[in-house]
């Protein structure tokens, strides 16, 4: 498997660039198992594909506003996107300057406060925050959402409501798990009166996500890592489930990711810890038996894993239907629900 074979020309038109009015509007293309013909859907109508005693696995993280500006100590200018809190008011960031900042150096912060280079580890930074109070709090207050990079325009006042879900809990996220975006109360109240159970995993999507693959060998590839919690009553919901006959439904691939990475012989236990999984094909995913997600950039490791499950011809014929009836891609595009090859 080559990073090309995951390649496909997508009209840059179609990258949505803000969120539809109501979240579950979005249009979802229906990708049966085997050679059944795709169904054009909507969000909403997601309930006609689950039976009573589906189990919905979402990720309950929820983003911080990790975007920040400053100055070097030497004048110029800097652009901080925080990767991941550390202890002691301390983080791992990616840090934008026309000359990278050398370890020692200070950043004066736009929001007040400054930020000290410890280190440097690949394309990341280790930095100290001096602000007041606790990093996390104070980024409440001072820092601005990270919308993707494919979203050409500043955040607005809707995308900090829009661009976390609504059942977004644990803080620690820079990128939204954007399948779940296209839940609202009412889509959640359907489901539940349908006989769809719920149950959480928490994944603190990192900047890594949209890192591009540069090996075009992908056993080449280097996974970034990202923190996740699969608990003990989602492991005991998910065995109930399938005592009683029901389906594990992932919302997505970052739920893919934290069930997988939570599997020992076979089966699923409950983990707290950082993950590198790289899933493509070839790997069998176990863990769910159908799939949220949205679409996903070309090339790309969440394309690979997708292709893990559905099979890489099918969801590269998936993707193409979709590009020629218009749907909309991306973080605040539609959406599409997966099923696995026989």
């Amino acid at each position: 498997m080559k990073k090309s074979d995951f390649h496909y020309h997508l009209p840059p038109e179609l990258i949505a660039q803000a969120p539809l009015p109501e979240r579950s509007a979005s249009r979802m293309l229906v990708v049966p198992p085997g050679d059944a013909p795709l169904v054009d859907a909507q969000v909403r109508e997601l309930g006609d594909w689950l039976h009573p005693g589906d189990l919905l696995v979402f990720n309950d993280t929820r983003v911080i506003p990790a975007r920040l500006f400053g100055q070097k100590d030497t004048g110029g200018r800097v652009e901080i996107l925080i990767e991941r809190l550390l202890p002691g008011n301390e983080a791992r960031a990616q840090v934008g300057a026309s000359k990278p900042p050398k370890p020692g150096g200070r950043i004066a912060l736009d929001a007040g406060g400054e930020a000290q280079v410890l280190g440097r580890d690949g394309e990341f930074y280790h930095l100290r925050f001096q602000v007041d109070g606790a990093l996390e709090s104070w980024l409440l207050e001072a820092g601005r959402l990270p919308l993707p990079p494919y979203i050409r325009r500043e955040p607005g006042r809707d995308d900090a409501e829009r661009y976390q879900t609504v059942f977004a809990r644990e803080i620690g996220a820079v990128a939204a798990p954007t399948a779940g975006l296209h839940f609202d109360d009412a889509l959640l109240a359907t489901l539940r009166g349908r006989g769809v159970a719920f149950g959480h995993v928490t994944l603190h999507v990192g900047a890594g996500t949209f890192q591009p693959v540069r090996e075009d060998d992908l056993h080449a590839h280097r996974m970034h890592s990202e923190w996740l919690n699969v608990g003990a009553g989602l492991v005991a919901q998910v065995r109930r489930t399938r005592e009683a006959g029901g389906r594990v439904v992932a919302v997505g691939t970052t739920v893919v990711r934290a069930l997988e990475s939570a599997m020992r012989d076979g089966e699923l236990h409950p983990f707290a810890g950082e993950t590198r999984i790289f899933i493509f094909p070839g790997y069998r995913i176990r863990s769910v038996d159908a799939l949220l997600t949205n679409f996903h950039l070309p090339e790309s490791t969440l394309l690979m894993l997708v292709s893990a499950f559905a099979g890489r011809a099918r969801i590269l014929a998936a993707y193409a239907h979709a590009v020629r009836e218009r749907y909309r891609f991306f973080s605040y595009g539609d959406a599409m629900l997966l099923f696995p090859q026989p």
